[in-house]
């Protein structure tokens, strides 16, 4: 679960960048956004590599 916070958490500081790029056309925000956006990507991949090994111990 805790995976899970990192990412909300991850998402919720990408908010400000996202609000900067697409409403006042801010560049920078913009290459943040994209950083902030890859490592929202890559948390939740290792979340789905999580969920994947708990299933698989189940069986």
């Amino acid at each position: 679960m805790e995976k899970f916070k990192q990412l909300k958490d991850l998402i919720a500081a990408a908010e400000e960048d996202a609000a900067k790029f697409y409403e006042k056309s801010n560049g920078a925000a913009g290459t943040r956004l994209r950083k902030a956006m890859m490592d929202i990507k890559n948390a939740a991949q290792e979340i789905r590599n999580q969920v994947t090994e708990v299933k698989n111990k189940e069986k």
